[in-house]
C-alpha cells in the first residue's frame, strides 16, 4: 500500500478502480495533480529525483518518457500535464505510453499549442529569461525546464500517434483569461482581446494556448 492509499475510500477500494501513470509527476508541487483516492494505484516517473518523495503518488520512480520503467500493458491510464513541451524525442515516449498502456487505454496530455503567441515567445528567448519570468511570478526557478515543442500542434499529436499505434479520440484547443499578460493593464486588455477574438471566431481556433488530447491504445484484435 502506498502514500496515496492511506486517504483512498474504502468504496474505491471496493470497486477497483484503474492503475494510473502521472508521466512527469515531479516533487508533488500543484495541489490540482493530487488524485489521491481516485484510482487504485497511483504511480509516478519524472528526472528529477524529488518524484520519489511526491506526496501524491503510491509509488514515483526516477526516469524519462523515452523508457518508462514498468513492464507493458501497467496502466489503464497515462496523463501527462505540461509535459510534451519538453520533449526531445516525443515519438519514443509516445512508443513507450503504447507499450505501458493496457488494451482500450488512454493517454490524457494537456500542453501549450505552439502556435500561440506565449510559446511562440518563449522560442525566441533563452532559458534564463524563462526561469525569471517564473521567479517573479513567485515560483522557484528550479521548477523551470528547456522547452522544445516538437508535440505541440494538432498536426504534431494525430502524426505521433499514428506512429506509434495509437487512436485520436481528440485533440481539443482552449484559451481562457491572460494570465500571462497580468503584469500590467495594457498587456491584460491586449491578451483579453486576443481571447475573445481565438474563441469567438472558429477559423482562428489553432492560435488557442492550450491543447489537450486524449488517445487510446486499440483493444486487442481491433485495428489502430
Amino acid at each position: 500500500m502506498g502514500r496515496c492509499a492511506v486517504s483512498r475510500p474504502d468504496s474505491v477500494a471496493a470497486r477497483g478502480g484503474d492503475d494510473v501513470l502521472d508521466l512527469g509527476a515531479g516533487a508533488g508541487i500543484v495541489t490540482e495533480m493530487n488524485f489521491c483516492g481516485h484510482a487504485r494505484r497511483i504511480c509516478g516517473i519524472d528526472p528529477d529525483p524529488r518524484v520519489v518523495d511526491n506526496p501524491f503518488l503510491d509509488e514515483g520512480k526516477v526516469g524519462l518518457g523515452e523508457s518508462i520503467p514498468y513492464p507493458d500493458a501497467s496502466f489503464d491510464l497515462v496523463f501527462a500535464d505540461n509535459v510534451l513541451e519538453h520533449l526531445p524525442n516525443p515519438e519514443q515516449v509516445f512508443a513507450e505510453v503504447a507499450r505501458v498502456l493496457r488494451p482500450g487505454g488512454v493517454f490524457l496530455a494537456k500542453t501549450p499549442n505552439k502556435y500561440h503567441y506565449v510559446p511562440l515567445i518563449a522560442r525566441l528567448t533563452p532559458h534564463g529569461f524563462h526561469r525569471w519570468v517564473v521567479r517573479w511570478r513567485g515560483r522557484e526557478g528550479e521548477d523551470v525546464f528547456p522547452t522544445r515543442y516538437l508535440a505541440n500542434s494538432r498536426a504534431d499529436i494525430r502524426r505521433l500517434a499514428a506512429a506509434t499505434g495509437l487512436q485520436v479520440v481528440a485533440v481539443d484547443l482552449v484559451e481562457g483569461r491572460p494570465e500571462y499578460l497580468r503584469f500590467s493593464a495594457l498587456t491584460y486588455v491586449f491578451g483579453y482581446l486576443y481571447e475573445r477574438l481565438v474563441n469567438l471566431v472558429p477559423g482562428l481556433a489553432g492560435l488557442r494556448v492550450l491543447l489537450v488530447a486524449e488517445l487510446r491504445k486499440p483493444d486487442a484484435g481491433s485495428a489502430a
